[in-house]
């Protein structure tokens, strides 16, 4: 058993979702929850990619679309859109997706560095990618989508 042991040690889990039209993840340990898709109460002058904040349970949360974040088109309007509730720094917030597609557990040595595209923002969004059966997914780093720096557009 130890030697069972020692594998689930190695193996992560990232809960994977569908981000203009694309397979994105992020490590379990910083999802809180899935909620469903709820109107967002909009802030003025809010950065790129910020639909605004949202009560939940007592706490206001800024809700981001990811898709706007990430420099895609922003997240269409769809009842089956879901808000992913993650941790960042200490703080709750929200990502705006499309879908959550399954939860991946793979061993640290399968996932594999993002290709040098001469592009800060891709370099600072995406850690890696994992290969998967029908494709790939990238792995984001969440702080890099959160913080403004990231949005500098080459």
């Amino acid at each position: 058993m130890a030697s069972t042991e020692m594998q689930s040690q190695a193996d992560l889990e990232f809960v994977t979702f569908c981000v203009g039209g694309q397979s994105y993840s992020i490590d379990i340990a910083r999802i809180k929850e899935i909620r469903r898709w709820a109107p967002v109460t909009p802030l003025p002058h809010a950065p790129i990619g910020v639909l605004g904040v949202m009560n939940l349970r007592g706490s206001v949360i800024p809700i981001y679309d990811l898709a706007a974040r990430l420099g895609l088109p922003g997240t269409p309007d769809n009842p089956r859109n879901v808000i992913v509730v993650a941790m960042h720094g200490g703080q709750t917030i929200g990502l705006l997706v499309e879908s959550v597609s399954k939860i991946l557990s793979v061993s640290r040595d399968l996932i594999q560095s993002t290709p040098d595209m001469r592009s800060d923002t891709v370099r600072q969004s995406i850690t890696g990618l994992i290969t998967l059966d029908e494709g790939m997914t990238r792995v984001i780093d969440l702080a890099a989508v959160v913080h403004e720096q990231a949005m500098a557009v080459a």
